[in-house]
């Protein structure tokens, strides 16, 4: 699942995970119990007599933050070519299937003084991933739990606490900036230059790899690949979250960003290991602001670093293992303490017109792909370019339109692992004829109200799990999304 950004500095993402209950004949009741759910928060919020923010507007400035989502998504997979499959193959539907997630999550926001601030969010999610959620590096639903079956029933559809965490602010220069109220973001001043300090449980794409045009799979484009760089595998635990401190130096025209975060006991799993010095994420950033286009804002370009420390295996050693046993690779018994896994990334975006809600966005990223894939995706060099268009083009200001192109690969020994009958986390079709896994995606997302708006997108991915043999796999979606 993916995570709407707390927005210390920049826009953020949404979170990843969800577990896997279906709901047999239930669309309509579930759709019921949406329209239901809105319907009351609508009224509540109608009658309350002094409302404590309005999400879309830069006032009034309060000490605290009440807001809140619900997202769901119906999406459909039809029929596509899958001549064989294995343990972990995306699943050919012999007919037009179609799964639901649901997702419902409050922020909540106390400054009990000028420049700290608390912050918690409770949250529930629900639903299955189409094709059983494996079998591709850029999954089309970024609410769906990235690791199928793993301990059905561990994690439960009852309400958790997603992130709570503290903010700090320290002045290092002159002037103020005025702040939006938001998801995670209590309205307000702060200084133009500033240093902030993040501290608690926190998803790291909330202040790492944001880009204002591909970073929420509930708002904008909903494939893994899109709402982050696929080759950052950074530290998260099954629901895509991590404890965890980071250190932002904010500037009118630059922010360094640094920061810490725990790595999950196993891949992608529920439990983060609690031991700094060999379990660790540790990742940098520098954000600058280069006048790319004469007469447009700024271009946006973040150049990102990241180097994890985990009990991981090599790819390399799992293939000679195998041969030397004549079985297929098993990378689990390659794994050791203190493995490193380290990438890079580059995140672009250029605000073309309509301010800002018009623009074009780029992403590049690479990882060394010796060491296992363990927290995100199994992915080891990434392209994504894109665009977003405002409605303000045909007089419906709030509507917008998403159109974007991915690219992903893997390395040589992670494709030869694959090649071999090898499985991770999310991949292992038994064999692999490699090809690029290439995804398009385009959405139309309509505005009806206020708080309420509908999307419908469409994804083609080809080479599904790197794999020309398999594919290619076309996917309808309808999205509703509530905020208030």
């Amino acid at each position: 699942m993916t995570h709407q950004p707390i927005q210390s500095s920049n826009d953020l993402v949404s979170g990843r995970a969800l577990t896997h209950v279906t709901y047999p004949c239930a669309s309509v009741s579930k759709l019921k119990l949406i329209i239901a759910f809105t319907s009351i928060a609508s009224a509540c919020l109608a009658q309350t007599a002094a409302p404590t923010h309005d999400i879309k507007s830069d006032k009034p400035e309060k000490n605290y933050l009440i807001g809140g989502q619900i997202t769901a998504i119906a999406q459909s997979v039809l029929p596509f070519r899958s001549p064989y499959s294995g343990q972990n193959s995306f699943v050919a539907p012999s007919r037009f299937s179609t799964e639901w997630t649901d997702t419902y999550t409050l922020y909540l926001g106390y400054r009990p003084t000028p420049g700290v601030e608390l912050y918690v969010d409770p949250e529930m999610a629900r639903g299955a991933g189409v094709g059983g959620a494996v079998g591709l590096a850029g999954f089309p639903n970024g609410d769906v739990l990235r690791v199928p079956g793993f301990g059905i029933g561990a994690l439960p559809e009852t309400p958790y606490l997603g992130r709570y965490f503290v903010r700090a602010m320290l002045s290092t220069g002159h002037g103020t900036t005025k702040i939006s109220a938001g998801e995670n973001q209590i309205a307000g001043t702060a200084p133009t230059e500033r240093l902030v300090l993040t501290a608690g449980k926190v998803a790291v794409p909330d202040i790492f790899d944001a880009n204002s045009y591909a970073s929420s799979t509930r708002t904008q484009f909903m494939n893994w690949a899109l709402i982050n760089n696929a080759a950052y595998d950074y530290a998260a635990d099954t629901r895509g979250y991590s404890d965890g401190v980071a250190l932002e130096w904010v500037h009118p025209t630059w922010t360094l960003r640094a920061g810490l975060f725990e790595m999950p006991i196993v891949p992608n799993g529920p439990t983060l290991a609690t031991h700094w010095s060999q379990d660790r994420g540790d990742q940098v950033e520098a954000e600058v602001h280069p006048q790319a286009l004469k007469g447009k804002d700024p271009a946006v370009v973040r150049l990102l670093a990241y180097r994890n420390t985990a009990h991981m295996g090599n790819y390399a050693q799992a293939i000679q293992q195998g041969l030397q046993a004549g079985t297929p690779p098993n990378i689990t018994a390659t794994e050791k303490d203190g493995a490193i896994k380290y990438g890079f990334g580059l995140n672009m975006e250029q605000a073309v017109a309509d301010d800002g809600d018009t623009g074009v966005f780029a992403r590049f990223g690479w990882d060394d792909g010796a060491t296992e894939s363990f927290a995100y995706t199994e992915c080891d060099d990434h392209i994504a370019l894109g665009a977003q268009i405002s409605g303000k083009r045909w007089k419906l200001s709030q509507d917008r339109i998403g159109v974007a192109l991915v690219s992903d690969g893997l390395s040589g020994p992670h494709r030869q692992y694959l090649a071999d009958g090898g499985t991770g986390f999310l991949l292992g079709d038994g064999k692999l004829n490699y090809g690029r896994e290439t995804v398009v995606e385009a959405y139309y997302q309509r505005q009806l109200s206020k708080f309420l708006a509908a999307t419908l997108d469409f994804q083609l991915i080809a080479n599904p799990g790197y794999n020309q043999d398999r594919g290619p796999i076309s996917l309808i979606t309808a999205r509703l999304h509530y905020e208030f």
